[in-house]
């Protein structure tokens, strides 16, 4: 059945707001397509360290060596330009991302931190010597100057969030912020590197999230970005020496990054104040005027870059998940496309001092991250790192493959279609199906074709088709589309998992009677959703520190997040919305899950989480369900350390290849 007939279908017998019921998926899948469940073996209990492995039976050995082949992979991620023309790139050697000098394309990486914790992010004065890193420091991301010879001064310390290092001009101090004040508002500090004293409060922020973005010209003032929500946002100029708060005259708006212009006078940043999507725009205060600088695509704006003295921009376009990379010559008026670079992903773009090179990393779904260089004058790009995938054969990875499908509503008199990207098994088919919905830290994170090396694995060694879909509510595609899962639209996310399905039935290659999902937090959430709304049509679930609970998710979150999801999901004051939230939460729903989950938890993690994801372990065992239960008590939402990440990946890979059966 092709997708026009499809749509007929489902228009046939839904109405708009009932669409995708359990009941009408149950008919679409009684032609031929229902599923069955799976019998799991008996559980065990073991401690391994932090890492407790509750119901979880003995893994393969077989198989947890096949996973670790995909993990000894590295990556370089570009960081910033120096003074000499060398750059700073991140890459993963043993446990940790170090900071690595690198002088010359493909040339020799030059180790210059080390200790425990990974480097998140490190910037270089445009002149002078060293530079400023964030690294993880006992699960607290600290600044630290690096003064040479390997040697590092720490500069900031304490259970504190700090990061977004920028370099004033002068190449003496650096802005950034830090929640050392009250542990909770994020706050600006400038921190003297010569002088060697202690990092003073500049800008005691107030609700939502404070960012440093640049320094004027003659360093006596900051451009300041303040997040309140995934919609809101607005810019400020602060004064350094007096504190001073000066808003930017920009229509409310969602901004996501900023610049002041070389010319002295205004401002370059991303907002989608003038479309349904984010544009690079040019505003100028003293006229008032704002003009866009991109170019009129249906596609958000993700990253810019100006080069000295404002001759060149560079600007990347996601279009559907992949980056798009343009430059443009002002004073030209022409417009550069570099060449040679397939589909995928594209970030930390920055000119060097002459304002002529933009490097950027480059990923895709066959290839780690890697830095290149884009020479504009002579309209090349060169690699500048080669990192390897490690003991598997390249040739054998899969591609992520665009597809779109037809969902359940209509977007005016079209029918709505949604993307996904499909990577195919090279095996025989019908192939089982793993759906990885899109989720993590960002509510609205989007799936998009980057190196995810258990992808691979769940492809090339388990036989799996993965689909990670973009359900309503992911970024990418207009504020609109952003905002059709926000409140009491919460549970039409999970209807577009239901429309996956429907399409994943009617696809001859892949085995609608073997299909699982597998999300982290938000998209923990969708999975488990899904399970409960259309569990006669999966094998099971994986569920990463998700979201069993929206009502404590929203009443339980931390002070400076409870606004952003208070807008997002409602006020679980309100009575009805709380009853709402409570009626489509996964713990609430635990007596229509009857298939196997695996769910994997940090014990360190904030609000109610953790105590949620035990309350829906032991909710679906007291009713005779399997549920192997996975925590760390040394991690957060994330598994971050190699031990507990290892860990995962490989209980990960033995549940998936239970229910691939």
């Amino acid at each position: 059945m092709n997708s026009g007939k499809l749509w007929h279908m489902i228009q046939f017998f839904v109405a708009r707001r009932a669409a995708l019921t359990p009941a009408f998926v149950s008919f679409l899948f009684s032609l031929g397509l229902a599923a069955h469940a799976q019998p799991f073996t008996v559980p065990s209990h073991r401690i391994d360290g932090t890492l407790v492995f509750d119901g979880i039976p003995p893994l393969d050995a077989s198989l947890v060596s096949r996973v670790r082949r995909y993990e000894q992979w590295r990556e370089a991620t570009f960081l910033d330009w120096l003074p000499d023309g060398s750059m700073l790139v991140a890459t993963r050697f043993g446990a940790a991302s170090q900071v690595h000098r690198i002088a010359s394309p493909l040339g020799m990486r030059e180790q210059l931190t080390f200790g425990d914790g990974s480097v998140i992010d490190a910037r270089a004065p445009r002149r002078g010597a060293g530079f400023v890193f964030v690294r993880q420091a006992d699960g607290y991301p600290q600044l630290f100057d690096y003064a040479g010879a390997g040697s590092a001064r720490q500069l900031t310390r304490g259970n504190y969030l700090h990061g977004s290092p920028v370099w004033a001009h002068d190449g003496k101090r650096v802005a950034f912020y830090g929640t050392d004040r009250t542990g909770v508002n994020d706050d600006i500090y400038v921190v003297n590197i010569p002088a060697g004293t202690r990092p003073q409060l500049v800008i005691a922020g107030s609700a939502g999230s404070w960012r440093p973005l640049d320094w004027s010209q003659d360093d006596s003032k900051l451009l300041l970005l303040n997040t309140v929500s995934a919609q809101k946002s607005a810019l400020f100029v602060a004064d350094v020496a007096t504190g001073a708060l000066t808003p930017v005259a920009v229509p409310e708006s969602r901004i996501t990054s900023a610049s002041f212009a070389p010319d002295g006078v205004g401002f370059y940043l991303i907002s989608d104040a003038q479309s349904d999507f984010e544009q690079l725009l040019y505003s100028n205060p003293i006229t008032k005027a704002t003009r866009r600088v991109s170019a009129d695509v249906p596609w958000d704006v993700e990253a810019f870059a100006v080069g000295a003295g404002g001759h060149y921009v560079a600007y990347v376009v996601n279009d559907d998940g992949r980056s798009r990379l343009t430059v443009l010559d002002t004073l030209r008026n022409l417009e550069f496309k570099p060449p040679g670079l397939q589909d995928g992903r594209i970030g930390n773009i920055r000119f060097d001092d002459a304002g002529q090179k933009l490097a950027f990393s480059y990923e895709s779904a066959r290839s780690p991250r890697d830095v290149y260089v884009y020479d504009v004058a002579q309209g090349t790009v060169q690699r500048w790192t080669h990192s390897e995938v490690g003991p598997i054969n390249p040739a054998n990875l899969a591609a992520a493959q665009l597809i779109h499908y037809p969902t359940w509503d209509r977007l005016g008199l079209d029918r709505r279609t949604l993307s996904a990207y499909v990577y195919l098994p090279r095996g025989p088919s019908p192939c089982p199906v793993l759906i990885v919905l899109p989720g993590g830290r960002d509510l609205h994170a989007q799936s998009r074709p980057g190196w995810d090396p258990f992808i691979q694995f769940a492809v090339n060694d388990l036989g799996y088709a993965v689909i990670a879909p973009n359900v309503r509510g992911s970024s990418g595609y207009g504020k609109g589309f952003r905002a059709l899962d926000g409140g009491k639209l919460r549970d039409d996310a999970v209807r577009d998992v239901g429309a996956l399905l429907v399409w994943i039935g009617l696809q001859p290659g892949l085995d609608s009677h073997r299909v699982a999902v597998m999300g982290h937090a938000y998209g923990g959430f969708l999975a488990l959703a899904s399970l409960a709304m259309y569990g006669d049509h999966l094998r099971g679930a994986i569920d990463v520190a998700g979201i069993a609970s929206l009502v404590d998710f929203v009443g339980h979150s931390p002070a400076a997040e409870r606004a952003q999801r208070v807008a997002e999901f409602g006020n679980v004051q309100d009575a009805d919305m709380r009853d709402f939230l409570d009626r489509i939460s996964p713990l609430d729903n635990v007596a229509l899950i009857h298939r196997p989950v695996l769910i994997v938890q940090g014990m360190d993690a904030p609000g109610s989480r953790a105590a949620d994801s035990q309350q829906l372990v032991w909710r679906l065992r007291s009713q005779g369900d399997q549920a192997w239960f996975l925590s760390a008590t040394d991690a957060g939402n994330d598994f971050t350390t190699p031990a507990d990440r290892q860990a995962y990946l490989e209980t990960a890979a033995g549940f998936l290849q239970v229910l691939a059966k």
